[in-house]
């Protein structure tokens, strides 16, 4: 089982390197399952209707969330009826759609993805170590893969999760800060761990945004427009292997052999 995780996509630059660099990786590496953190899609900030349909269209299965999972407010009616968008599970329990997703990869696998969002930094959400507990508990014994985004502010929280859940997960990434992490690991117990991502859109700016909009932030401090940086558009993405003849954890899940992180850059 081959899974590839797209780091957080940011605006038009992020869709467009999707689109033409994901297929043929997908055919290259022999992929079997696609999922992507996709809240930062729409110009940077939330995801649309349209936006999301074309993502699934471009071959991604499941696309995650996280704090600007509610920034389009057509989102709130279309999330409840596409089980494949998530937003943190860890929400209160009567916001819109879901934070848990099952469903059958290309090779057969069944599989699971958990979306959960840290506390720390970010809204007093519930407890995401608590709430991985309960929706792990809902995940069906004949569910193989199952991986965890856990959309977080601090590098301690990411790496406490990933800790708690190893043996019990094949994956726990991590996503919202943009910036990829070089800690790429399978920790002992055969969950495969990145403390982030990183991001798939435009690196000439700061975190996918235009540069000079956010400096002049910084200098005044006054409210500011911001708008999606173009250059150096790079897709970063992580890729997890349990192997061709994989072991299981003690929570009956495959076991990752191996995490490897990718980084694409636009023809």
């Amino acid at each position: 089982m081959r899974a590839l995780f797209i780091g957080d996509i940011v605006g038009s630059p992020g869709r467009r390197i999707v689109e033409e660099r994901l297929r043929d990786l997908v055919q290259h590496r022999q992929i079997d399952l696609v999922i992507a953190n996709g809240e930062n899609s729409a110009s940077g900030f939330g995801i649309t209707p349209r936006i999301a349909e074309e993502l699934f269209d471009l071959g991604i299965e499941v696309l995650t969330g996280g704090n600007h999972s509610w920034d389009r407010k057509e989102i709130m009616e279309y999330m409840p009826h596409q089980p494949r968008l998530l937003r943190p599970a860890n929400f209160a329990d009567n916001t819109p759609g879901s934070g848990l997703y099952f469903g059958t990869a290309k090779s057969g696998v069944k599989f699971a993805v958990l979306d959960l969002q840290g506390r720390v930094f970010l809204a007093s959400n519930d407890d995401p170590f608590k709430k991985a507990d309960a929706e792990l508990a809902k995940i069906p014994p004949d569910i193989d893969f199952v991986l965890v985004d856990i959309h977080a502010e601090t590098t301690s929280e990411k790496i406490a999760l990933g800790w708690y859940l190893d043996g019990r997960v094949t994956a726990v990434v991590g996503t919202h800060t943009h910036v990829t992490t070089a800690d790429e690991q399978v920790l002992p117990n055969g969950t495969a761990y990145i403390t982030d991502v990183g991001m798939t859109g435009p690196h000439d700016g700061v975190i996918g945004m235009d540069r000079q909009g956010i400096i002049k932030k910084f200098l005044d401090g006054l409210p500011a427009r911001f708008e999606v940086a173009t250059g150096d558009v790079q897709m970063n993405a992580v890729l997890i292997d349990t192997g061709d003849d994989p072991s299981r954890n003690d929570a009956g899940r495959l076991r990752a052999r191996s995490i490897e992180r990718l980084r694409l850059r636009a023809d």
